[in-house]
């Protein structure tokens, strides 16, 4: 399915045309600015259900509002596809599909499927840039042959080619992709002028490094900085437990160091895209080029996998102490979204603890305004502030902005913070 452009007759080619294909927390961000400053642009989507939800003007996205995408919609210089029939006479091609894994592996299908459709397109001059998060080497040895080949043309003489890693992180309301500073590399010094010139049109900050290795190592290392770090503190939690210390305390006054500390903080897992998958794929680069481990990386994961399992073990201690069996208990989980102040459930410690819960025979219950129906999992009950239910533990697993959480300490035996936002006689923290 696909939605053409309106075109003026006397419109002349002044107007750059971009396609972004992938058109969810990454793309259509960047769509909306480009079409803010003046580009004409495909947005492309192989996934039909959003394809239709956006050509609407529903948007799909925390950080793009529907009334922003209604009026880029009303430009008539947006348009929505399921396909790249109208991706033909591109000067910006910016892909930032999926690059999930499997079996601990990279799958890199997503690209060369968008490379493959996009290189029958490619025309003298135009440029085709990488955001999609992937191991170093990448755009040179995967996205530029794929182009080459299926085009005829020769990367960095004929047409361009780049990296530049996506660094949004959804729900946060200082920083965003506009204000951003944007890491930005290419195949060659005439790549590398081009991936430039195209984010410094939108307004954007451009970092710019030596090599597209260079930019695909920085996304890695970002994230792996912080997965690492995280970890530790999520250690640290599980020790601090048992060592009678407020691990929350401790941290705020490390925090008072104006050198050599950088505040983490515990909670009951890691979700999203980028966490749980990012440092495997620099892991996975690792092995597969050296024949090494990373074993930072490897631990990072064990601890941070752990987490959902020691908020059970937690929930079952304190349900225990009140001589309640566990299977006979009622459990509300406060915040089924990976992060907050974001409807996104991908790879969510809110999900994996209440399937644990399940197993033991939990009656789960949940609540997350930022979560849409379409969203929720079948076998989670949903419930909300204004339901009279009680329950025998409630578990503060996502802490959205501005939330009322009387209701949660009022309707609740205990509660288990695992975010430090809640106070009170009947507040244990993770």
């Amino acid at each position: 399915m696909s939605y053409a452009f309106t075109v003026d007759p006397n419109e002349t080619k002044s107007i750059k045309s971009i396609v972004v294909a992938g058109q969810g927390y990454v793309g259509l961000p960047l769509a909306m600015l480009a079409v803010k400053c003046g580009y004409k642009v495909a947005g492309i989507d192989t996934a039909v259900d959003r394809v239709n939800m956006i050509s609407v003007g529903n948007s799909p996205v925390t950080d793009v509002s529907s009334e922003e995408l209604g009026s880029a919609l009303k430009t008539e210089r947006y348009r929505i596809s399921d396909n790249y029939t109208n991706a033909g006479g591109f000067d910006i091609a910016v892909i930032t599909v999926p690059t999930p894994l499997r079996d601990g592996k990279p799958v890199l299908s997503f690209i060369e499927e968008s490379a493959r459709s996009l290189a029958g397109n490619l025309t003298p001059g135009s440029t085709v840039i990488l955001e999609s998060t992937t191991y170093p080497g990448t755009t040179e040895e995967v996205l530029a042959p794929i182009l080459e080949g299926a085009s005829g043309l020769q990367a960095g003489i004929d047409f361009f080619v780049g990296y530049s890693p996506e660094r949004l992180d959804p729900g946060n309301t200082s920083w965003n992709l506009a204000n951003t500073p944007k890491v930005v590399s290419g195949i060659n010094p005439e790549s590398l002028a081009a991936v430039t010139g195209f984010y410094s049109s939108l307004g954007i900050r451009t970092v710019p490094v030596s090599g597209t290795r260079e930019a695909e190592m920085t996304k890695l290392l970002e994230n792996t900085f912080r997965h690492v770090n995280i970890a530790l503190i999520n250690e640290l939690a599980v020790f601090s437990e048992r060592l009678e210390v407020n691990l929350w305390e401790a941290i705020e006054a490390a925090e008072t160091k104006p050198f050599g500390f950088m505040k983490f903080t515990p909670g009951p897992g890691v979700g999203g895209h980028c966490l749980p998958i990012d440092p495997s794929y620099l892991s996975w680069a690792v092995t597969n080029k050296t024949g090494a481990r990373f074993r930072f990386v490897e631990l990072a994961n064990e601890i941070n996998a752990f987490m959902p399992e020691y908020v059970l073990s937690r929930a079952s201690e304190i349900i225990g102490k009140s001589g309640k069996p566990l299977g006979q208990s009622s459990v509300l989980i406060v915040g089924l979204s990976y992060k907050a102040n974001t409807g996104d459930t991908r790879e969510s410690p809110g999900l994996a603890l209440g399937k644990l819960l399940e197993d033991c025979g939990v009656e789960v219950w949940a609540t997350d305004s930022f979560v849409a129906d379409s969203e929720w999992p079948q076998s989670i009950l949903r419930t909300n502030p204004d339901d009279t239910r009680e329950y025998d533990l409630a578990i503060i697993v996502t802490a959205h902005s501005g939330e009322d959480y009387g209701w949660v300490l009022s309707s609740s035996t205990t509660v288990l913070d695992t975010r430090n936002v809640l106070s009170g006689a009947n507040v244990k923290l993770l």
